[in-house]
């Protein structure tokens, strides 16, 4: 697998409100805010900061509201843009990592494949032509 930059990264909340006052307030980052998913890609070192609300994450990954309780609730996001999404996980996959979902393009044109790490961060392998 060859991981060509850091795509993204930031927390996953589960009190948005609580976490903006941290984020934005308390921290004084800058975000464009699409409701409650807070964003931005003026931090210099990360293509994009946001923090994702788990509901919208466990839509993006599984098409409801509710994180399945067999899973480990997520803290973070992060994603790894790489060259090839579906050779990179399968590549995880044949070393006995279990995907969350597989390559799939998403509503605004990234290419995702999704797992958690062992420390419980949801990890995307992806090609996000909006960033390269």
């Amino acid at each position: 697998m060859e991981i060509l930059f850091l795509a993204g990264y930031g927390p996953i909340s589960t009190d948005p409100a609580r976490s903006r006052a941290f984020w934005a307030d308390t921290l004084g980052i800058e975000f464009q805010a699409d409701g409650d998913y807070l964003h931005t890609g003026a931090l210099d070192g990360c293509k994009h900061f946001a923090v994702w609300p788990l509901a919208q994450a466990a839509e993006s990954c599984f098409g409801t509201a509710d994180w399945p309780a067999d899973l480990p609730v997520p803290q973070s996001w992060l994603e790894l843009d790489v060259t090839d999404v579906e050779a990179a996980a399968a590549e995880l996959a044949g070393t006995g990592h279990t995907l969350i979902h597989g390559a799939r393009t998403m509503p605004w044109g990234q290419t995702l494949a999704r797992l958690l790490s062992p420390e419980g961060v949801l990890v995307g392998l992806s090609i996000t032509p909006a960033l390269r």
